[in-house]
């Protein structure tokens, strides 16, 4: 897994509307973007990228770490293997509505190779003033100010909020890292927060969860490894039983993956429960003052 801020980036499907939109966003923030894949589209350039047909050749000219796809739902899978195969070692895939079974095979794939993926559905990571890999709007510095804290997230509308609540607190944000919002995802909230534990520029982690699943139980079995402060926020207690609330992820089945079942368990391992998202500022601000 790698959280290094200082990461080369190849985008796959960069000459797509929505990558060639965010892509320029990413460069124009600092995102080291290396190159670009998109099959016929070898030889141009997008802001003075380099693009190749595939994968492959990009790697042969260039040292990579991430790449980042801009790739629709039912093509995922194939593009997915094709950075694998290249030897990319971490994949962040943006798309909603995956089918599981081909997340299910994408994961599989992975693990053969030792490859992290997260996602599908992530938004992706920021590096507040430093760079940005996927579609979070990094350039607002009321939302994204650099700090202290860690913010992992299944969604990115509510990592936005809980951003802003951060850089309010007068704290700001170390790292954010997009979990991802759907059923079946590559890399688990557990994965991250070990990885955080010895990360000498987090001194805090916030947990932005949702119903649904057991991620965020299975994070909290882990808890006692952390030695840093953790908080946390989860959204939908007050979700129906069997409807998906905005991800496919975020849908009770039978007793387990309510809001309140996540609070209470997170709560008894230590956690720092924020009720609302403007509470959470307040909960920092006290917990970082003293």
């Amino acid at each position: 897994m790698n959280l290094s801020k200082n990461q080369n980036i190849i985008i796959q499907g960069i000459t797509g509307k929505e990558a060639k939109y965010w892509v320029k966003k990413m460069i124009n923030y600092g995102t080291e973007v290396v190159a670009g894949s998109s099959p016929g589209k070898g030889g141009h350039y997008f802001e003075n990228v380099p693009i190749y047909d595939t994968v492959k050749e990009a790697v042969k000219n260039h040292n990579i770490d991430t790449s980042i796809l801009f790739i629709p739902p039912k093509y995922v899978k194939i593009a997915a293997k094709e950075a694998i195969e290249a030897g990319i070692k971490q994949l962040i895939i943006l798309a909603d509505g995956v089918p599981v079974h081909d997340t299910m095979s994408i994961i599989n794939f992975a693990e053969l190779y030792k490859t992290t993926i997260f996602g599908p559905n992530t938004p992706g990571m920021v590096f507040p003033g430093h760079s940005s890999l996927g579609i979070m709007p990094c350039w607002l510095e009321h939302v994204f100010t650099k700090g202290s804290v860690a913010i992992l997230s299944r969604s990115g509308s509510l990592g936005n909020e809980i951003s802003y609540q951060i850089t309010k607190s007068g704290i700001g944000i170390a790292k954010f890292i997009g979990i991802g919002g759907d059923a079946l995802v590559g890399t688990t909230f557990e994965e991250v927060l070990i990885e955080l534990k010895n990360d000498s520029e987090v001194e805090g982690i916030v947990i932005v969860g949702e119903l649904g699943g057991n991620m965020e139980e299975k994070a909290a079995e882990r808890l006692s490894e952390i030695n840093k402060p953790i908080f946390a926020f989860i959204a939908g207690k007050t979700a129906p039983v069997g409807i998906p609330m905005g991800h496919a992820g975020a849908l009770i089945e039978g007793s387990s993956g309510t809001a309140s079942s996540k609070i209470d368990i997170l709560r008894n391992n230590g956690v720092i429960m924020a009720d609302t998202t403007d509470q959470l500022s307040k909960i920092l601000k006290n917990n970082f003052n003293k």
